[in-house]
């Protein structure tokens, strides 16, 4: 497991937060309904290269968790400007995935971040996206959050089981459903999702174009979330290199091919120190 034994204080919100290794900084991103512990396998790839900030998005993990918290979209590209300037970086290297990839895309758009290399995957970034299930909850978040545990537990785990294409490890399984249950956890993964909203990439696909960096994107070629296609456009839009396909991974790439993540960043830092 990452251990987080920082917290910043940024737009109210808690934020946990980690960093190991060595060498210039690699900022790594996680998406919904994730933590920085999707990086747990990876983190430890690279970190001999490259000093690794990790850290939970608002209301995510173990960064705080409240009632009327905004935690959406339009949130998460402050949060990543502020720990930009906290950690003192400029142009780090940067690791994305599904929300964490709409948030990195939001920082460069928005708030003018800009990085050494980008290399994202199965991201949150082009409409339409958005499930049933997601558009159900956010008519319904009050009777979501207040079913009986059991009912949310069996939920949850079929849910994030949809998120990857090979079955879950109990260990991964547990990893990622543990911050959302209690009675913290449970209205808070019903908070994320009622709190979705496809404007906040409207707003920025628009403005796609070529990075000022190298950009890789790969994708699940099992993603049952965002399609395969998804990702070749993406690509075709922001990076000078068409999409990687990932075989035999879904959408939570972290968790069916580890490897191909950490193969994909170590070839695109390469060298660079």
């Amino acid at each position: 497991m990452l251990e987080l034994p920082n917290t910043s204080l940024i737009d109210g919100n808690a934020i946990r937060w980690g960093r190991s290794g060595d060498g210039p900084p690699l900022v790594a991103i996680h998406g919904t309904p994730f933590s920085s512990q999707v990086w747990r396998r990876i983190v430890p790839q690279i970190s001999d290269r490259r000093t690794v900030y990790y850290f939970d998005l608002a209301g995510y993990g173990q960064s705080e968790m409240r009632e009327g918290q905004d935690v959406s979209l339009g949130a998460q590209n402050r949060v990543l400007a502020a720990l930009f300037e906290q950690w003192e970086l400029d142009r780090p290297d940067v690791l994305a995935h599904d929300f964490g990839g709409a948030t990195a895309l939001r920082g460069y758009f928005l708030d003018g971040l800009r990085y050494a290399s980008l290399t994202i995957f199965d991201a949150v970034a082009l409409a339409p996206w958005g499930s049933p299930f997601v558009r159900h909850v956010r008519r319904h978040e009050a009777a979501f959050s207040q079913m009986p545990d059991y009912m949310h537990r069996a939920l949850l785990q079929a849910y994030m089981q949809t998120a990857a294409h090979k079955p879950l490890s109990a260990e991964a399984m547990e990893v990622h459903c543990a911050p959302w249950l209690g009675p913290v956890g449970q209205p808070a993964f019903y908070r994320q999702i009622a709190q979705m909203d496809q404007t906040f990439t409207d707003e920025i696909q628009s403005r796609y174009r070529r990075l000022d960096c190298p950009v890789t994107v790969l994708w699940g070629e099992q993603d049952g979330w965002l399609p395969y296609r998804m990702g070749e456009t993406l690509a075709g839009l922001i990076s000078d290199s068409p999409c990687i396909a990932v075989a035999d991974a879904g959408h939570l790439v972290q968790e069916d091919c580890p490897e191909a993540i950490v193969a994909a960043v170590l070839k695109r830092i390469g060298g660079r120190t």
